[in-house]
């Protein structure tokens, strides 16, 4: 079995690749992230037959994108110090194109990549243009940001932000969609956390139901910059302490 938990990969400057169908039982994502440490520090890129959202967790930089029908810059974009201090800024890039991201301070992306061919523009997303909901009750409210969803015609990826007040739970009740069903589509997630403080913690249950073909029941100890990989299964997570928060992608 592979395994659906990736601890706190250590990141150098440029792309890091933590999770893809190589190393893991996805199908289709791949998700990594973008390390600029210092002001005026580059990363050039490519999308191939991949769409791609870059979030921009946390500091300011510019991306210039280019097609084959255009050319872009969205200059000086990223107003938030950490995915705890406001709503996200994303960058959509269908397949074939090319793109630079220039830092204008220490900046993190997280690049969240599918199989596609998409013929949308690229799309700036702005904090203003993400949706935000609030969702669940009681001890399980939470708010989602989604920055791609009904508002950008992607073609296989759904991008968004979910944030837990300390100790509420998330994706509760527990569901899944591995299936296609009156009530439920196929679909393979990556979850990226941040925690806050970064020595905070959470907690997440994955499982099958006993009849599956090949039944799991796995808790994982959900620590700052975890990556989960939920292919099937039910799941949930929960934030583990009133003095922690989480935040995850």
């Amino acid at each position: 079995m592979m395994k659906r938990i990736f601890k706190n990969v250590e990141l150098e400057k440029g792309y890091t690749c933590i999770v893809s169908p190589k190393n893991s039982e996805l199908k289709y994502i791949e998700f990594g992230r973008i390390f600029l440490p210092e002001k005026n520090d580059e990363y050039m890129g490519e999308t191939g037959n991949r769409e791609a959202s870059l979030t921009i967790f946390g500091g300011k930089c510019s991306i210039q994108v280019e097609t084959v029908a255009q050319k872009a810059s969205y200059n000086s974009i990223g107003d938030r110090r950490d995915v705890f201090s406001g709503k996200p800024t994303m960058v959509y890039l269908p397949p074939n194109v090319e793109y630079r991201i220039i830092a204008e301070s220490t900046v993190e992306i997280g690049v969240s990549m599918a199989p596609s061919n998409s013929s949308s523009p690229p799309i700036l997303v702005k904090p203003e243009d993400v949706m935000e909901n609030q969702v669940g009750d009681w001890n399980w409210r939470r708010t989602v940001y989604t920055s791609i969803g009904e508002n950008v015609k992607a073609q296989k990826l759904l991008v968004g932000e979910t944030l837990n007040p300390p100790g509420n739970w998330s994706s509760y009740p527990p569901h899944k969609h591995d299936r296609k069903g009156p009530s439920e589509v196929p679909l393979e997630e990556v979850y990226f956390f941040k925690v806050k403080p970064p020595n905070g913690f959470g907690l997440q249950r994955i499982y099958t139901s006993p009849e599956d073909e090949e039944p799991f029941d796995e808790i994982f100890l959900l620590e700052n910059n975890d990556t989960v990989v939920i292919p099937r299964g039910y799941h949930s997570n929960n934030d583990g302490s009133r003095h922690h928060e989480v935040c995850h992608l």
